[in-house]
């Protein structure tokens, strides 16, 4: 592909400059022409083949939610505003410098647009940033002739979805620092005060003096951890432990059974519960809105729930559906799902505004989250704190128990 410079005059009589990338000047003058513009000048541009492959080698996979999420906006205006859809594309696209990875798949969807391909279906060959709701939605405004209401939806989606992200991991954020702080005042007081400790109170008690337990044990892992090899066997087997743990989860059975752990946990069952209802709540309204038959819409929303146990629930549920029953009454026989969404989903069916009754579960349960996260954050730094007390308690004991009993001794 060869990117050309171009000057173009549109139907108004105004003037454009842009980048083109095309195979040949033929193609992007072609191009243009398909967006209404009339060429005055196209000039080749040279690019720097080793520039541009560092910098496709240091290039993130994914584009940012933040960046996706104004993307969708402005071409939401500006479809809104009348124009096309490939001069919308084509102008964000020259546009986007902060962003080369989304520049560059816009391209990409450009040129299967003028292609022939619909809009949904480019969007659909870049999975790994547009996920299954994003394409359905689109599909959906395209076949409704309503894609910028549809994109305008899409943004509120991303935003609520990013916005609760943020939240959970800001709240997790302190303990994980307690965590690290912990795990490295243990090894720091092994590895560099017992040692010391142990020499004074054999100093002092001689090397037959008998000291307490507790004493005893602190020293013996003190003596562990300091031998080199013993602490690169532990760090060695944490690091290929987590490993193969991220890996398992990452298979179907394996995240399965770590959602199903999840969801057993007492502390986390509420959240994760609750963030899996309000994903399903928002995901399914937004596609029921869009026009996506109900079947459909909960296929793309057990993908997109975000836990295995909900998925499964929703694929049976889909079963159910598609043999006759009512939503509704296969969500009440589930006990994975507060009886609220039941009540709400009868009502939606009743009254024919599904997808209004689900975005008022979903800003519901958001609102939910945000107080199990925050009560949970407060549960979590006075009980680090309790651990990180008694195992400095715990040093103190093993080390004033053998003082006591030296002096006791002495006299």
């Amino acid at each position: 592909m060869t990117i050309f410079s171009y000057i173009a005059v549109n139907d108004a009589g105004a003037t454009i400059n842009g980048n083109v990338d095309q195979i040949d000047r033929a193609s992007a003058i072609n191009a243009l022409t398909k967006q209404g513009l009339r060429p005055v000048s196209i000039t080749e541009t040279k690019v720097k083949t080793v520039g541009v492959a560092k910098k496709q080698l240091f290039a993130r996979k994914k584009v940012k939610s933040d960046q996706l999420v104004m993307f969708t906006r402005q071409l939401s205006a500006m479809i809104s505003a009348g124009v096309p859809l490939l001069r919308a594309l084509t102008a964000l696209s020259d546009h986007l410098s902060d962003s080369p990875l989304l520049r560059e798949i816009l391209l990409g969807v450009i040129k299967n647009v003028e292609a022939g391909s619909t809009f949904g279906d480019a969007l659909a060959k870049y999975p790994d940033n547009f996920d299954d709701i994003y394409v359905n939605m689109v599909r959906a405004g395209e076949a409704a002739g309503i894609l910028d209401e549809i994109l305008q939806r899409l943004a509120t989606q991303q935003e609520k979805s990013m916005s609760m992200r943020k939240k959970i991991k800001g709240a997790m954020a302190y303990p994980l620092v307690l965590v690290s702080i912990t795990v490295l005042a243990f090894f720091g007081l092994m590895i560099f005060i017992i040692p010391e400790i142990g020499k004074v109170l054999k100093d002092l008690g001689g090397a037959n003096a008998k000291l307490p337990a507790i004493t005893q044990v602190m020293l013996n892992i003190s003596s562990f951890l300091m031998v080199p090899w013993h602490l690169i066997i532990i760090i060695a087997v944490i690091i290929v432990g987590s490993v193969l743990f991220l890996r398992y989860i990452k298979t179907k059975k394996g995240k399965y059974r770590f959602d199903y752990l999840k969801l057993r946990t007492p502390i986390l069952k509420k959240i994760v519960s609750k963030i899996a209802v309000a994903h399903f709540a928002r995901t399914f309204s937004a596609l029921i809105e869009a026009g996506v038959a109900v079947l459909e819409a909960l296929t793309v929303t057990s993908r997109a729930v975000g836990n295995a146990v909900y998925e499964e629930a929703l694929i049976e549920a889909e079963i159910q559906v598609k043999n006759g029953k009512t939503l509704s009454s296969v969500i009440e026989a589930n006990p994975l799902f507060p009886s609220i969404i039941s009540q709400m989903l009868l009502v939606g069916e009743e009254t024919g505004q599904t997808d209004r009754v689900l975005v008022k579960v979903a800003d519901f349960f958001e609102e939910e989250v945000d107080t199990a996260i925050a009560s949970i954050s407060s549960i979590i730094e006075p009980l680090m704190i309790i651990i990180m007390g008694s195992m400095v308690g715990l040093i103190a004991i093993s080390v004033m128990l053998p003082i006591a009993s030296l002096s006791q001794n002495i006299k």
